[in-house]
């Protein structure tokens, strides 16, 4: 799975303006909610329910709040990259400046755990982080999240 076939241009979000974990769920569940036809009250209570699990803030100023949504027919991303970082009650108590969210349907499975983990890989790339931190248009945040490295196809 490659973070090509999660986002698009659309799903983007450069220079993201919240000032704090719930207002940027808020505001990500506004967002995504129209990118798959969904409420977006919907989007808000999956990703507050997951959150309630624990932190999706894994840290390093990194955020992948997570979910399964009903009716959702494909596995779907959104990636902001916040204007100034907020608290997201991260695991190593940093604040959160880059947020990639994923919805995946109910009945995903594995696919939704591949997918996570494919993110996850990318933004464990500190080179990649810095780049993303780097730029604040969303055309060049897209094509850094999307280019083609070796290690896509795992």
């Amino acid at each position: 799975m490659m973070i090509a076939d999660l986002i698009t241009p659309h799903s983007v979000i450069a220079n993201f303006r919240v000032s704090g974990k719930k207002q940027a769920l808020q505001e990500l569940a506004k967002k995504a909610a129209s990118l798959v036809g969904q409420s977006e009250k919907l989007v808000f209570e999956v990703l507050s329910e997951r959150e309630r699990l624990g932190t999706t803030g894994v840290g390093l100023g990194i955020a992948i709040p997570h979910g399964k949504l009903p009716g959702l027919d494909r596995m779907t991303g959104l990636f902001a990259r916040l204007d100034r970082p907020v608290d997201f009650e991260a695991i190593d108590n940093q604040p959160v400046d880059l947020i990639f969210l994923l919805l995946a349907p109910e009945d995903a499975g594995a696919d939704h755990l591949k997918a996570l983990a494919r993110v996850s890989r990318l933004l464990r790339d500190r080179a990649v982080c810095a780049k993303l931190r780097g730029t604040d248009n969303a055309d060049a945040l897209y094509a850094l999240l999307t280019e083609d490295r070796a290690s896509d196809a795992a």
